[in-house]
């Protein structure tokens, strides 16, 4: 009787306790839930889907208003350089195309060595219109072999209407360089930064010894006899400063007024004037002005103010405007002797005296 009572007592629990409404009930409930989840799952990928497609719009909307800006503002020439590009082609919200592309340089910086080339494509940067190759990729005179399209990939991807450039010293002094840039244009323009050649010269010496400490006196490596002053016009620092003997090479195969020449002196005590008369040069408007540069008095050099891509002010690495080491003055002005016919005939070729002793 009692096993009777049990078994009926635990089916009544069942069926009587947990009616079968409650349970439908239940999964009406758990149904609504599922239903409220899905609908709100639905309508946040719908908004998150929605948003970006907002945002990507917004940007490229900024892009294009940004890129019309420039181009009208800093007087960008539409319609560059395409026959030598890789475009990549990028289109904003209304459906018209900017090509960025690598293209070969339309300037280079071709010297000299120690003359300020370094100073004056830091500031050229500041200009919007130029894009220039932070190193120096010896093309025309270490790599040529590579060819052409190697030499395109290094450079920076740029807008039409922006001028590609880059800087070698090297080239200046290089023999076959010249008839190598010809080839690759006949339109380039081309820029030299020129010093006077005895400074130059001591310049370069003090940045060898720098890395080479142990190599002999500057006045043992000038002279071929010290006795008789018989000058080693061959060693490379010295060589450098015939800058006739190296400019007649360059007009052989372009026409002077492809040829702009910088003198490195105004770049430190002027740099705002040979700025705008580089600019000039390369057919820009006058952007990068007296305003960007600030002059340092510890480093004796000119520093600006706003370099590219900061806001805040920079000077060139410890390596510029470094302390020269001494130099005999019988033998600075031996050299000067020297250079004078030199310098004479520079004078002539390039239709400006530079004013060196």
């Amino acid at each position: 009787m009692g096993a009777f009572y049990h078994r009926h007592h635990h089916y009544f629990n069942q069926h009587h306790l947990h009616p079968p409404s409650t349970d439908l009930r239940r999964l009406f409930h758990r149904l609504t839930i599922a239903s409220s989840l899905s609908i709100i799952c639905f309508s946040l990928v719908y908004l998150l889907t929605g948003g970006c497609e907002s945002e990507l719009t917004e940007n490229s909307e900024i892009k294009s208003s940004a890129r019309d800006f420039l181009v009208r503002g800093s007087g960008w020439r539409q319609g560059g350089n395409g026959s030598d590009a890789h475009p990549a082609l990028e289109t904003n919200s209304s459906g018209k195309e900017w090509t960025a592309a690598r293209r070969l340089p339309q300037a280079l910086i071709i010297g000299v060595k120690k003359g300020g080339t370094r100073a004056l494509l830091e500031f050229l940067r500041l200009h919007p219109d130029i894009r220039a190759l932070g190193s120096e990729p010896h093309f025309f005179d270490r790599h040529y072999a590579r060819g052409l399209d190697w030499y395109r990939s290094m450079m920076p991807k740029a807008l039409d209407g922006q001028i590609v450039m880059e800087k070698t010293p090297r080239y200046f002094v290089t023999v076959d360089t010249p008839a190598r840039v010809h080839a690759m244009s006949q339109d380039v323009k081309l820029i030299v930064v020129v010093r006077d050649p005895v400074t130059r010269a001591i310049s370069d010496y003090t940045q060898i010894i720098s890395k080479t400490p142990d190599i002999p006196p500057f006045e043992s490596l000038a002279f071929k006899n010290r006795t008789t002053g018989q000058i080693d016009s061959l060693w490379s620092p010295l060589w450098i400063g015939l800058y006739a003997q190296h400019m007649e090479r360059w007009l052989a195969w372009f026409p002077r007024s492809q040829i702009h020449l910088v003198s490195g002196e105004r770049l430190i005590s002027d740099p705002a004037g040979e700025l705008g008369k580089v600019q000039d040069f390369l057919g820009l408007q006058r952007i990068v002005t007296d305003k960007h540069f600030y002059f340092n008095k510890t480093k004796g050099f000119p520093c600006l103010k706003k370099p590219e891509g900061s806001s805040k002010p920079h000077c060139l690495g410890k390596t510029k405007g470094r302390t020269h080491v001494f130099i005999d003055p019988e033998v600075i002005q031996k050299l000067r002797d020297f250079y004078k016919p030199h310098n004479r005939r520079f004078y002539q070729l390039a239709g400006q005296n530079f004013g060196w002793h």
